[in-house]
C-alpha cells in the first residue's frame, strides 16, 4: 500500500508557498507603487526583489507555527501555557524575519541611501513598522490551522460514525438473518415429524432432502444482507417444493415476477417468511388448502412485492403476527436497510383473502 503522508506533506508545502508568494507579491507591488507615487524614479527591480524575499523566514516558519498550534491549542485549561508559547514563538520569528530583511537592505541598499543603512537601525525601524503586520500574519496562521483541523476532525468523525453505523447495521442484519434459520428449521422439522407419524415415509425423506438442499444454498449466502430478486425467487421455489411434499395439491402457488425486475436488490430471505406466514394462517387452516400468489411490480423508482393468500382474514392472527419472528424480523431488517423509504403492510383484500405488501427502493445489483 502506498503511504499518502509524503503526498500530503508536499501538498501542504505547496499551499504554504503559494499563499506566502501571493502575500509577498502584494506587499512588494504595494511598496513599488508607493515609491512611484512619492516621485521615485529609480529602478524598481531591486526594491521589489528585496521586499519579496524578505518574507522568506515566515514561509519557513509557517509549518513550525502550525505544529505549535496543534501541540499548544488555545483551549480552556491550558490558555496561559499556550499564550506564552505562542508569544515566545512570535517574538523569535519576528526578530529573525526582520534581521533577515535588514541584512538584505544593508547588503543591496535597494533605495540607494547615502550613506548606506546601518544594520541595527534598519532592523529596529523595520521591526517597529512591521510589528502589527506580523501580529496579523501570525493570528491568520493560527486561525486557518484551527479551522482546517476542526473541519478535518468533523470529517473524520462523520466517516467514523458512518463506519460504526455500517458495522452495527451489518451485525444487526446478521443477527436477524440468523434468527430466521432456527425458526424455519423448527417449523420444517415439525412437518417432517407429522409425516413420519402419518407413516408417509417417502414424503418425509423427500422433505429432508429438500430441506438439506435449501439449507446448503441458504448458508452460501448467509453473509449477504441483500440478494437479487432472481436469487430470492430461487430460494422461495426450494421452500415451496419442500412444503408441497407436506401439503400436496392443497398448496397452489403462482409466481409473477417480470424479467426486468430480476436484478433488483432485496433483503435476503424476504419472500420465504411471507409465504410461510401465508401457509400458516391460510392454507394450513383449510381442508381444501388454498392459493398463494407472489407478484412484483416497479413504480416510480420503487419495488413493490405482494404475497396474497385466499385464506380468511382473522384479526387475532394480525395482532399476533407483527411481533412474531417472521414479519417482525422483516420489518426490522427493512428499517435498517432503507429506513422510511420502505414499508410492510398486512391487509385484507376486498374480494377475499389477505395480502402482504412490501415496498422498498428499486436498486439494481
Amino acid at each position: 500500500m502506498t503511504d499518502a503522508r509524503p503526498n500530503t506533506h508536499s501538498t501542504r508545502w505547496i499551499w504554504i508557498a503559494a499563499i506566502w508568494c501571493a502575500g509577498a507579491l502584494f506587499d512588494a507591488s504595494q511598496t513599488i507603487l508607493i515609491m512611484h507615487a512619492m516621485g521615485g524614479r529609480r529602478s524598481w527591480l531591486s526594491p521589489f526583489v528585496v521586499e519579496f524575499v524578505s518574507w522568506l523566514p515566515w514561509v519557513l516558519a509557517t509549518p513550525c507555527i502550525v505544529e505549535l498550534a496543534r501541540r499548544r491549542p488555545i483551549v480552556h485549561g491550558a490558555i496561559l501555557k499556550a499564550v506564552f508559547a505562542h508569544l515566545a514563538a512570535f517574538a523569535i520569528i519576528s526578530t529573525v524575519a526582520e534581521a533577515w530583511s535588514a541584512m538584505l537592505r544593508v547588503i543591496f541598499n535597494p533605495w540607494h541611501h547615502n550613506p548606506p543603512p546601518i544594520f541595527v537601525n534598519t532592523w529596529y525601524t523595520a521591526l517597529t513598522d512591521q510589528i502589527l503586520t506580523f501580529v496579523i500574519a501570525y493570528a491568520l496562521i493560527l486561525t486557518v490551522t484551527y479551522v482546517v483541523d476542526s473541519r478535518e476532525k468533523m470529517e473524520r468523525q462523520v466517516i467514523e460514525t458512518a463506519r460504526l453505523n455500517g458495522e452495527l447495521s451489518r451485525a444487526q442484519l446478521a443477527a436477524l438473518r440468523g434468527q430466521m434459520d432456527p425458526h424455519f428449521m423448527f417449523n420444517t422439522l415439525n412437518s417432517i415429524v407429522g409425516l413420519v407419524r402419518d407413516q408417509r415415509n417417502d414424503a418425509a425423506v423427500g422433505m429432508i432432502v429438500g430441506l438439506s438442499e435449501f439449507l446448503r444454498r441458504s448458508s452460501e449466502d448467509s453473509h449477504r444482507a441483500q440478494v437479487t430478486l432472481t436469487e430470492e425467487v430461487e430460494y422461495l421455489q426450494r421452500y415451496i417444493d419442500i412444503q408441497k411434499v407436506r401439503f400436496g395439491d392443497r398448496l397452489r402457488v403462482s409466481l409473477d415476477i417480470p424479467v426486468e425486475l430480476a436484478d433488483a436488490l432485496v433483503p435476503n430471505l424476504l419472500l420465504q417468511p411471507l409465504v410461510e406466514n401465508a401457509i400458516k394462517h391460510g392454507v394450513s387452516k383449510r381442508i381444501a388448502g388454498g392459493e398463494i400468489r407472489v407478484a412484483g411490480t416497479r413504480c416510480d423508482g420503487a419495488l413493490r412485492l405482494t404475497v396474497y393468500n385466499d385464506g380468511p382474514w382473522v384479526r387475532e392472527d394480525l395482532e399476533a403476527t407483527p411481533g412474531g419472528v417472521g414479519l417482525g424480523n422483516l420489518r426490522t431488517r427493512l428499517q435498517i436497510l432503507h429506513g422510511e423509504r420502505s414499508e410492510l403492510l398486512l391487509r385484507p383484500v376486498d374480494t377475499g383473502g389477505v395480502e402482504v405488501v412490501v415496498t422498498l427502493p428499486f436498486l439494481e445489483a
